[in-house]
């Protein structure tokens, strides 16, 4: 999930972004990101179904 960071690193990116945002931010950013992937992954699903849809439009039109 990380690529190649070890824990080492990965400590040292959570403590850098406790240092910028403070912990009183940090619920509030992980609620807005929480929410900003939900909404990306319900568009990409709107997309798939429209290409699928459309997809299937011309395979119909193709029989006919």
């Amino acid at each position: 999930m990380f690529g190649n960071l070890g824990a080492g690193e990965i400590i040292l990116i959570v403590l850098v972004i406790l240092l910028l945002f403070g912990a009183k931010k940090i619920p509030e950013l992980a609620q807005g990101l929480g929410k900003g992937m939900k909404e990306f992954k319900k568009s990409l699903k709107d997309v798939e179904e429209e290409i699928k849809k459309t997809d299937d439009d011309v395979k119909k039109s193709d029989k006919s």
